[in-house]
């Protein structure tokens, strides 16, 4: 998982958290298919969400032990990166 570091920019550490997502859903959060679209979600949203599948309080068959690995600010981070980008 990354860390967090002090030479990066709140810009910058949104888009490296968000990039480990890219496999299931899509570059910039623009998935196909079945996997939800993260793109143009509203910011809150993704992070309740996303807190919700790391404390166990969201059922899922994978999200919850991809979710286990993230702290709040990284969560934060990549939901503010994917409420930024544009909804297909």
């Amino acid at each position: 998982m990354l860390t967090l570091c002090a030479s990066c920019n709140a810009a910058d550490f949104g888009t490296e958290i968000a990039a480990t997502c890219a496999a299931c859903h899509g570059t910039d959060g623009r998935s196909r298919g079945a996997i939800p679209v993260l793109a143009g979600r509203d910011r809150g949203e993704l992070v309740r969400l996303m807190r919700e599948f790391r404390d166990g309080r969201r059922s899922s068959t994978v999200m919850r032990e991809i979710a286990r690995g993230y702290i709040d600010a990284e969560i934060e981070a990549a939901a503010a990166y994917f409420a930024a980008q544009k909804a297909p």
